[in-house]
């Protein structure tokens, strides 16, 4: 029996064929028929089976006393759940009770429609995300410049000439705010149409082996190279007059902050000489196309928003905005910037700040980088309970060793996981969704970030077991139950609008969105949610069943210029250039390059990693994806290991302010000196999680050692990379015995 699905794993929306016996998983390929991803398939796919018959996954609601576990009925656990957070709203407030969600959810089509009547519900302003370790800074831009978060240019990387990766690494991440199906293949052609890929990064990735060349760039020092590539674009008249200069503001503002920051000036700070910059500043403004791309290593550090900001201004400057080739804007067939509308939803910052430490509110959440902080400190709107969704932030947060010591000390936590993992073994309740088999799957976010308008819809491979729950349906079910339990005249209204929403089902729902969009075949006058579109590219206009009838999916075209058209049919008539508060932050940046050239003395800069067979921290409990030799590694300069004595694989501490962890060093000339490199989502050694074959590879956390004070004061983005640490190799047993004796004698 086959069906075909898609995988839902990272950001690449790979295109899947399942073979199963009726009951069980036996093969998973490659789609070669899915018009995205072409056939291809990373280890994470394949790993789909060992997430579904895994037998540490939750099937049932379990509930905590002491360290045992009981399991329970989805009625008990419900009803205690909706029992238990009333009775701390009504002690301490709605802001006593704060959720947390993980960035699976991003893959989760039904839960992300669904999950809203739970955020109503709860009416608390303590709300985090994984966003906030992540793309906040490309949401803020857009925000500041477009006037909608959602409006996220990605590279038409089927059809630039130039591309400019900076802080990523699409080999391993299969791509990020970049939805494409194999994305080495899609580098390799730019080289093998003439083009040229430029990586700049702090370590030579798996990227620099298809790029055309690679250079080093000093961690935190990337808004220095994007004002000095402005700085030649204004000084050397490179800059592309076109289209866009009708529907902009601001342009001289801009040119006045590039013109403090030349490429001889910042050289020292970044690692990178004054003739490499503006080389590159040439080339790139002279190319036929071309796309300057930065990701998470541009967004985790002190200037996320300025660099996200400065990413947005190369590439409309240099006339590659909104152009084939350039950075272009998908039209899915669900649009979020359009579903957002004119209010609240197209973004909102720092209408509320953290109680602790005055971090700001975006997009109806405050930086995760405080929810330690907010649970650990007395005082009034203190956090008491916690509802995490699809996350793990003891292993995900900056410092997640000072949230581990917390967690414990809350009233009630609940989650909705289906592991008890590091994070999850504190809760009293945990609600488990069923695996990404047993649900359908659609691309709600992903597909608005891909690199060409695709469209699929995947039914579930498997139905749910006997008690399963999907994560739409367990959520809106609490906020129905907290509703029941209220007697003011909001509950009174939610509670039939919430029955009627769940009547609906996001199947339903998701049919209303597709013949309502922009290729959709309409709805009757009264549900009409926006004006409906046309029939594309000689294909059926969308409705849920033409996709149903269509299981590899749907191949909408190339991404199109929309600009102005669109920009202003969503509210907002002009591209600003240089928004004021981003202009506020340029003082902050004067002052660190300043002090980037300072020494270091003996410290190093830490930066992340990511890896094929891994998506942050979900997927250690595979056996084929943990398998071969250990890859929780310190990979460390030759250089900075001599002169710290240390050797290939011996045992090292990395100490900051924070913490300490050990782990074995690897020497790598690919990375440049004075950095090191930690990867992600490790940390499985942890009491009373119950994840058996994670706990056998367990790794150490980096952000045991990364600083939750160290982040874009701006937008309250996480800093992970750029942590200053200490490193020193490991003494064996005997020789810190002779250190103790060492020191005993100098005393005497």
């Amino acid at each position: 029996m086959i069906r075909h699905s898609t995988c839902c794993l990272c950001e690449a929306l790979c295109g899947i064929v399942v073979h199963t016996d009726g009951r069980s998983v036996t093969a998973i390929k490659g789609d070669p028929d899915d018009p995205h991803s072409r056939g291809h398939i990373c280890p994470k796919g394949v790993a789909l089976q060992d997430l579904h018959e895994d037998p540490d996954r939750l099937r049932q609601p379990v509930m905590r006393s002491g360290t045992e576990w009981r399991t329970v009925s989805w009625d008990t656990a419900l009803d205690e759940s909706a029992r238990r957070i009333e009775a701390i709203r009504n002690a301490h407030g709605p802001d006593a009770v704060a959720l947390y969600a993980g960035n699976p959810l991003a893959h989760n089509y039904s839960a992300l429609l669904f999950g809203p009547p739970l955020l109503a519900a709860l009416a608390t302003r303590n709300r985090y995300s994984a966003t906030s370790s992540d793309q906040l800074p490309h949401m803020f831009a857009a925000l500041q410049m477009f006037g909608n978060q959602f409006l996220l240019p990605v590279p038409d990387i089927d059809r630039t000439k130039f591309l400019v990766i900076l802080g990523a690494n699409p080999a391993a991440s299969m791509g990020s705010l970049m939805t494409a199906g194999d994305p080495l293949k899609r580098l390799k052609a730019i080289r093998e149409r003439g083009g040229t890929i430029v990586l700049v990064d702090p370590r030579r990735t798996q990227t620099a082996d298809v790029a055309s060349e690679h250079h080093f760039i000093r961690p935190g020092t990337d808004p220095f190279l994007l004002l000095a590539v402005l700085h030649v674009m204004f000084a050397e008249h490179e800059v592309s007059y076109g289209p866009w200069r009708s529907y902009s503001s601001e342009l001289e503002q801009l040119e006045k902050v590039a013109s403090r920051f030349s490429p001889e000036r910042v050289a020292a700070a970044t690692g990178m000489s004054a003739e490499v910059i503006r080389e590159l500043a040439r080339r790139f403004c002279r190319a036929e196309s071309a796309a300057f791309y930065g990701r998470l290593g541009t967004c985790v550090q002190a200037f996320g928003g300025v660099n996200a900001w400065l990413l947005l201004a190369i590439n409309i400057l240099s006339g590659n905005l909104d152009r084939p080739g350039g950075m272009m804007f998908t039209r899915p067939a669900v649009d979020l910037p359009r579903l957002a509308g004119r209010g609240s939803l197209r973004g909102t910052f720092d209408r509320w700040r953290s109680r602790v430490s005055d971090l700001p509110e975006f997009g109806g959440e405050l930086p995760v980088s405080a929810l330690a902080e907010e649970i650990e400190t007395p005082g009034n709107g203190r956090i008491r309970a916690l509802i995490t969704i699809a996350g793990n932030p003891v292993l995900s947060a900056p410092n997640g060793a000072r949230l581990e010591r917390v967690l414990p000390s809350l009233e009630l936590m609940i989650s909705m996981d289906p592991y008890i993992n590091e994070t999850t073994r504190h809760a009293h309740l945990v609600l488990p969704p069923v695996s990404p088999l047993e649900r359908d799957d659609f691309g709600l976010v992903l597909s608005s970030v891909a690199v060409r308008n695709v469209v699929k819809y995947a039914p579930a491979v498997f139905p749910p077991g006997p008690d399963g729950r999907e994560d739409w349906d367990i959520a809106s079910d609490l906020a129905a139950r907290l509703y029941a339990r209220r007697r003011d005249p909001v509950a009174f209204a939610m509670r039939p609008a919430l029955a009627a929403l769940r009547r609906l089902g996001p199947r339903n729902a998701l049919d209303l969105l597709l013949r309502s969009g922009y290729y959709g075949r309409g709805v009757l006058p009264f549900l009409r949610l926006f004006r409906a579109g046309t029939r594309a590219h000689g294909h059926p206009a969308l409705s849920l069943r033409a996709l149903v009838q269509a299981p590899h999916g749907i191949d909408l075209g190339p991404l199109e210029p929309c600009f102005p058209e669109r920009l202003r049919a969503l509210g907002n008539p002009t591209i600003n250039l240089a928004p004021l508060v981003l202009l506020k932050d340029i003082g902050r940046v004067e002052a660190a390059l300043v002090s980037a050239s300072a020494p270091r003395g003996d410290t190093l800069l830490l930066i992340g990693r990511r890896d094929l067979r891994s998506n942050n921290s979900w997927m250690h409990n595979s056996p084929r994806l943990v398998r071969g030799k250990p890859r929780c590694t310190l990979l460390i300069h030759p250089s900075d290991a001599t002169s710290r004595g240390i050797g290939d694989q011996d045992i090292v501490e990395v100490t900051s302010r924070t913490g300490t962890v050990s782990a074995p060093a690897a020497l790598d000339p690919g990375i440049m000196p004075g950095v090191v490199s930690l990867p992600h989502g490790w940390g499985h050694h942890r009491s009373g999680a119950r994840l058996s074959v994670a706990a056998r590879t367990p790794g150490v956390s980096a952000n045991d050692v990364t600083d939750e004070k160290h982040l874009d004061e701006l937008t309250g983005t996480a800093g992970f990379n750029g942590t200053s640490v200490v490193v020193r190799r490991a003494q064996a047993p005997n020789e810190s015995v002779a250190a103790e004796l060492g020191q005993e004698v100098a005393q005497s």
